[in-house]
């Protein structure tokens, strides 16, 4: 059964992620490493996705990006290339090639896609979709760049979700800049 793994850039020491027009967003966007990110491991990660799957904000925000502002970004080609499933019940269409709509029950589409086969599917956001996962408790991983600032604003990825579960640390990486990558494993 494929598992599923959550990827959280860009959050804060006080549990906050990098929103938009916010000091946090501007010192995330501001690092050379992170508007253009070189880290082989983490390409390969996402290259070798089975899918890659997002709430319909997040697609909306990741398609317009990876299709026509940002097609030299280093994630382009493989989120272009690669299977996308975005969970929407607005959506209609979906324009990105390789996209599929998953309208259905969030539950139910996740197992459809878990059945099958090895591997794992990347979990980009929202947050909204994220605490629909949390709250059914799908999420097998998740993985986390910790930025070193404390960002006083922005929103709270685990704001109300889970209730309460162990995870099992995997793997921490500190690069030069502050940065700590964390891996962790849902305690099953």
């Amino acid at each position: 059964m494929r598992k599923l793994i959550a990827t959280v850039f860009n959050y804060s020491l006080d549990g906050l992620l990098a929103d938009e027009g916010t000091e946090f967003w501007d010192f995330c966007f501001g690092l050379p490493e992170n508007r253009e990110p070189d880290d082989l491991a983490q390409l390969d990660f996402l290259r070798n996705a089975y899918a890659h799957i997002m709430g319909r904000t997040a697609y909306e925000g990741i398609a317009g990006s990876m299709t026509k502002t940002s097609t030299d970004h280093p994630f382009a080609d493989i989120l272009n290339a690669g299977r996308k499933v975005v969970f929407s019940r607005t959506l209609k269409t979906a324009d990105w090639v390789n996209t599929t709509i998953a309208a259905g029950d969030t539950k139910g589409e996740i197992d459809k896609l878990r059945l099958d086969g090895d591997g794992y599917i990347v979990v980009w956001g929202g947050v909204s979709f994220w605490r629909s996962l949390m709250q059914h408790d799908l999420i097998d991983e998740f993985q986390l760049s910790l930025f070193p600032y404390v960002a006083g604003e922005g929103t709270r990825l685990f704001d109300g979700v889970p209730r309460s579960y162990r995870l099992d640390l995997v793997s921490n990486t500190a690069s030069s800049n502050g940065i700590v990558e964390l891996e962790y494993r849902r305690h099953r």
